[in-house]
């Protein structure tokens, strides 16, 4: 992962409250960031390649060590599928048509939203109140999925991992949003379901909530005063 750093904002630490995953920083916040793999949109490899895997066993053994989410994370920080694929292919010459349906049909890992949550997102619009994203996707998945999903219509602005070439739980790309977004950090309420990530967002002042489910992100939300 690129190591980008930026001192915009000096750390602010969060005390954690009494509803598990969540941190509680000074003052009111007045945007939501919003993670979207596993917040709003149900992201798994598997949810593609158990169409195309019979065998159980031989499905776990290709996500485990074929296309692995740790090998799709260089995508997420910034590396071109022009290199990934063909390394991948040379590596498993036998498994060349699913590396491709990776890239081809890779919209089908993300197949249904995250129940709950669009609906929240939409409250929020409705409030006024300021939305973003803040997520680790590839550019060149990113630019294929966002076409089919309208609720990013209702968000000022997304930060992208893998166009910024820098990924959470990376401080570089807290910063970029911070500049991108126009908020202070402890104005940003911040939801992601990776605790790596939400303690880096706590790291830097954000307001930061461990995604677990709609309802107690809806519970946060309105202990907040973002929602009514």
């Amino acid at each position: 992962m690129p190591d980008r750093r930026d001192s915009l904002a000096a750390p602010a630490k969060g005390k954690a409250s009494e509803r598990s995953g969540a941190f509680c920083m000074p003052g009111a916040p007045r945007a939501v960031v919003f993670d979207i793999g596993r917040v709003l949109y149900d992201w798994n490899l598997r949810n593609l390649f158990v169409k195309l895997i019979a065998d159980p066993a031989e499905l776990d053994w290709f996500l485990a060590n074929v296309v692995t989410e740790e090998w799709h994370f260089q995508s997420d920080a910034g590396r071109p599928l022009a290199e990934m694929l063909p390394e991948r292919i040379a590596q498993f010459p036998d498994h060349a048509p699913l590396i491709e349906a990776y890239v081809a049909r890779f919209n089908e890992t993300l197949p249904s939203a995250i129940p709950g949550t669009p609906d929240l997102v939409r409250r929020l619009s409705a409030a006024g109140v300021p939305l973003f994203g803040l997520t680790n996707f590839g550019a060149e998945f990113w630019r294929g999925f966002r076409p089919t999903a309208p609720l990013f219509d209702l968000f000022a602005d997304v930060v992208v991992s893998g166009e910024e070439r820098c990924a959470k739980p990376d401080p570089g790309i807290y910063a970029i949003a911070e500049r991108r977004f126009g908020h202070a950090p402890e104005a940003l309420f911040f939801t992601d379901d990776n605790p790596a990530n939400v303690a880096a967002a706590a790291a830097r002042g954000w307001q930061a909530h461990l995604f677990t489910g709609a309802a107690d992100l809806e519970h946060e939300l309105m202990q907040r005063g973002l929602l009514p």
